[in-house]
């Protein structure tokens, strides 16, 4: 995956989860924790991935998506599943 598409990947997953979570993008960082950093519960980190798959997609197995606890989980599944 080249810069430009790694950036404007990671610029429409940011766009995506500021308006699902209800959260500036400037508020999350690649390290945080979906839970606990964020106060994303599992129904909404669920109602995330789903629109996840959409805009970008992608099917993400459930035995996956459990696996996907922070954003940079989330980014780097999306990175190697899309290029």
């Amino acid at each position: 995956m080249n810069t430009t598409t790694t950036e404007t990947l990671e610029t429409q997953l940011w766009v995506l989860m500021s308006e699902k979570l209800g959260l500036e993008q400037e508020q999350i960082k690649m390290t945080d924790s979906f839970a606990d950093d964020l106060g994303v519960d599992s129904l909404d980190l669920f109602a995330l991935l789903t629109d996840v798959e959409k805009e970008f997609s992608i099917k993400i197995p459930d035995e996956e998506a459990e696996k996907l606890t922070t954003v940079k989980a989330l980014v780097n599944y999306l990175h190697a599943h899309l290029s």
